[in-house]
């Protein structure tokens, strides 16, 4: 048997989304900026996908670019704040994913932009009485909170973060959403963020392809020039496969948005219980209430005496998919800079079971099984 936990790294696209591109791959190729009948059949299927996101996170379709991904409009949201809008400061946390904070220490190595740390408790929740008593001061600022942290799943009061922004003039607020979109409703009329991010691979769609959603009151210009694509906001030929994809993966994600949220939390609650009866010693990483955690990571801090530094090559020999940390830092050899802000991480080995609405109860059972018999028999 072959157990996949590991859907906070990437998520298996789904078929409807595979039959979705399928077209465009086949018969639909022309280029969307041609503006003959093959470019404006192609140029029509971007725009219709970018209006049925803009609609499910009740935004304005001028409001979504297009881009390769969650680690494109990272980049773009906060390299444009400083060239665009004068951001002399950036105030985050030392556990955002490396395309928040690598691209925060480059503005601040490169155009001397300042960066403030936020305090975060030992579940990784940011100060936010800390974030009020910065923001007093008339510095222009960039606030860039992730909503649901990628390694332990501690979810940001996001709408509390964006009001306490909001009473700036000289604040702007950006959040990485990329494993929460798709998972969580979004009401960008209501809500006063100025930046969020998406992935399609995160909510099983195609890889290579997202979102930067940019308030409309915000005026950037271009991280990448060399085409007027994208109302001259990216230049390049559009990902035309992919942004068909990334609609039909959104689209299928909010048709049965509870149900999904459901079924996944079930699962999650049933290993965390389970888990506990296997060794009373097991402990979590993050938040774990479901109102303060993301739904589909269970970040798991096993005692170091019964499970060493090979217990992910046990698992994965075991047919079991699971990570130690984020993925996309996995050819380092550092350690997770996220686990390594928590307290008493020298006394566990940390793994992180993520879950999807493809997994079932046999796939969680299958794995505490797998868990117990690699603590019994010393992770062999």
């Amino acid at each position: 048997m072959k157990v996949y936990l590991d859907n906070a790294a990437t998520t298996p696209i789904a078929s409807e989304v595979i039959d979705e591109i399928q077209p465009y791959l086949s018969n639909y190729f022309g280029n969307p900026s041609s503006t003959h009948a093959f470019g404006r059949k192609t140029k029509n299927a971007i725009e219709i996908n970018r209006k049925k996101i803009a609609d499910l996170i009740q935004a304005k379709n001028n409001e979504i670019i297009f881009t390769s991904g969650g680690t494109e409009a990272d980049n773009m949201a906060l390299r444009c704040a400083v060239f665009d809008l004068n951001v002399k400061r950036i105030i985050t946390t030392k556990i955002e994913h490396h395309a928040v904070l690598h691209t925060a220490e480059c503005l601040r190595d490169h155009q001397n932009v300042e960066i403030v740390f936020l305090a975060t408790d030992h579940n990784g929740n940011p100060d936010l009485v800390q974030l009020e008593s910065i923001l007093n001061d008339k510095v222009n600022t960039l606030v860039t909170l992730m909503h649901a942290n990628n390694e332990i799943g501690t979810l940001l009061p996001l709408n509390k973060v964006a009001h306490i922004c909001a009473k700036y003039d000289h604040v702007f607020f950006h959040s990485d959403t990329v494993q929460t979109m798709g998972h969580y409703t979004f009401n960008l009329s209501e809500t006063p963020i100025d930046f969020l991010t998406c992935s399609a691979h995160k909510l099983h769609g195609p890889k290579g392809v997202g979102f930067l959603y940019v308030n409309h009151k915000i005026n950037l210009n271009p991280l990448i020039t060399g085409g007027s694509q994208e109302r001259k906001n990216r230049g390049g030929t559009e990902n035309l496969y992919g942004i068909v994809g990334l609609g039909k993966a959104m689209e299928m994600a909010y048709e049965n948005l509870a149900s999904h949220q459901k079924h996944i939390q079930d699962l999650k609650s049933f290993m965390k219980e389970e888990l506990k009866k296997i060794d009373q010693r097991i402990k979590f990483n993050g938040e774990t209430s479901p109102e303060k955690s993301l739904y589909t990571v269970l970040n798991v801090c096993f005692p170091a005496d019964v499970c060493n530094s090979m217990l992910l090559f046990s698992l994965d020999i075991h047919g079991i998919a699971a990570s130690g940390g984020s993925a996309c830092s996995s050819g380092s050899n550092q350690g997770s800079h996220v686990l390594a802000e928590l307290p008493h991480q020298e006394e566990c080995q940390s793994v992180r079971f993520s879950f999807s609405r493809f997994n079932t109860q046999e796939d969680v059972v299958f794995t505490l099984e797998k868990i117990r018999s690699i603590i019994n028999n010393g992770n062999k």
